[in-house]
């Protein structure tokens, strides 16, 4: 009688990316542990832009503290025994890096386009007008209630039993809850049930319940960050594009 096959386990992980010139930059990567440190930093100078014999990664956990310099490039990350939620931290040794300076993330370095206010009136329609109008119907309508509304129609088309993504990561589930939540802040909140353990808690937050899911698969998030569509759980095996 010919022998079940036996498929591996998966033993990706899943880790936060941040990078020592881009203080604002972050990002979630699903990597397999069988990966090399060499092949990592090829995916990761797609990402950030630090080349790869310029990069110097380290393995830290959910605290910060370092666990490890991944300084051997030809061995698999699971020789560093990364868990999920640890952070690869990039440093790039290269003082002149494009990302060197500040000028990827400071607005402020950027030459700006300016137009002067007659300029400005003079254009047929330009947001001053629109906000002038919207005001002269609703006087009493600020940004925080702009804010508001716009929530609540991203919501109208959210319902709870819809398949999502959320961002950033693109990480699928089901939505749980859709409404406000005082206990959050003001505006309209989703809860959603993550298909994988990417979540932060059960579905109670500050001790309000919100949902009922399994320990570390619930998010509450804004709705902007929510996309419903078709979206199955992924298969574990399948080689995503995009996925390290």
């Amino acid at each position: 009688m010919a022998s079940k096959l036996q498929l591996p386990a998966d033993d990706s992980v899943t880790l936060i990316v941040s990078h020592s010139n881009l203080t604002s930059f972050s990002s979630d990567v699903r990597v397999s542990q069988q990966t090399t440190v060499e092949a990592l930093k090829e995916k990761l100078w797609k990402k950030t832009g630090t080349s790869v014999a310029s990069m110097r990664l380290e393995l830290r956990d959910e605290t910060g503290a370092r666990v490890a310099d991944l300084d051997r490039d030809a061995v698999p990350l699971a020789a560093y025994s990364p868990y999920d939620g640890y952070r690869l931290h990039i440093v790039d040794l290269d003082p002149s890096s494009v990302t060197s300076g500040g000028w990827l993330e400071d607005t402020s370095l950027v030459e700006k386009y300016t137009i002067s206010d007659e300029a400005y009136d003079k254009l047929g329609t330009n947001f001053r007008k629109f906000k002038e109008k919207m005001v002269s119907k609703n006087p009493i309508l600020d940004d925080k209630q702009q804010s508001d509304n716009q929530m609540e129609e991203l919501c109208a088309n959210i319902k709870v039993g819809d398949r999502c993504e959320v961002e950033p990561g693109a990480k699928r589930g089901t939505v749980k809850f859709v409404g406000k939540a005082e206990a959050l802040g003001r505006g309209f909140w989703v809860g959603v049930q993550y298909d994988e353990p990417l979540g932060k808690h059960d579905g109670m937050v500050k001790g309000v319940r919100f949902f009922d899911c399994p320990q570390g698969h619930g998010v509450i998030v804004r709705p902007e960050k929510v996309k419903v569509g078709d979206f199955p759980e992924r298969d574990p095996f399948e080689d995503e594009e995009g996925e390290i």
